[in-house]
C-alpha cells in the first residue's frame, strides 16, 4: 500500500513539473525587459547540467566497486543539482522565454532532434529518477537495481545533451 500511494505521489509531481515547464515554453510571454536580470542563468544551467553528469558517472563508478555510502552521496548530491537546474531552468523561461534557434543549414538537422529527445528524455526522467531514489530508500535494492539500469543512461544523456543544446543556443549561429 505504501508503494502504490508514494508511485501516485512520484506520478503526481512529475506531471506537475512538466505542466508548469510546459506552460512556460509554450503558453507564456515573457516579461520585456526582464532578461538582463537572468542573463547568466542559461551559462549556470548548463554548469549544473555538467555537474549532474559527472555526479552520475562518479556514483556508478562507485557502486561498481561496492563503495555504496559514496554511491549514495553522489546520486543524491546529482538529484539535488538536478533539482537546481530545474528550479533555475523554471526562473530563467518564466522571465525571459525560450530563445530562438540561429544556426542555419545542416546544423538545423542536429540541433532539432537532439532538442525534441533531450527534452523527451528530461520528461521521463523525472518520474524514473524519483522511483529509482524511492526504492533505495526503502532499501527494495533488486527492484532499485532493474529500474536503476534504465534511470541512469537516460539520465546521464539528458544531463549531457543539456549542455549540448546550451551550448549549440548560445554559442552556434547569430548571436543578438
Amino acid at each position: 500500500m505504501k508503494d502504490r500511494v508514494a508511485l501516485s505521489v512520484i506520478g503526481l509531481a512529475s506531471a506537475l513539473v512538466v505542466v508548469i515547464v510546459a506552460v512556460l515554453l509554450l503558453g507564456r510571454q515573457p516579461q520585456s525587459g526582464a532578461v538582463h536580470g537572468v542573463s547568466a542563468l542559461p551559462a549556470v544551467n548548463a554548469a549544473l547540467n555538467g555537474t549532474s553528469a559527472a555526479l552520475l558517472t562518479a556514483g556508478y563508478c562507485f557502486i561498481r566497486q561496492r563503495k555504496v555510502t559514496a554511491h549514495k552521496t553522489c546520486m543524491l548530491t546529482a538529484f539535488g543539482v538536478s533539482s537546481l537546474f530545474l528550479v533555475s531552468y523554471v526562473i530563467y523561461h518564466y522571465h525571459a522565454g525560450s530563445k530562438p534557434f540561429g544556426g542555419t543549414g545542416w546544423i538545423r538537422g542536429v540541433y532539432y532532434p537532439l532538442l525534441i529527445s533531450h527534452l523527451s528524455l528530461a520528461v521521463v526522467i523525472i518520474p524514473l529518477a524519483l522511483t529509482t531514489i524511492y526504492r533505495a530508500w526503502r532499501e527494495q535494492f533488486a527492484r532499485h537495481m532493474r529500474i536503476a539500469r534504465w534511470t541512469l543512461p537516460i539520465w546521464l544523456y539528458v544531463s549531457v545533451t543539456g549542455v549540448m543544446v546550451y551550448w549549440m543556443l548560445y554559442h552556434l549561429g547569430p548571436q543578438p
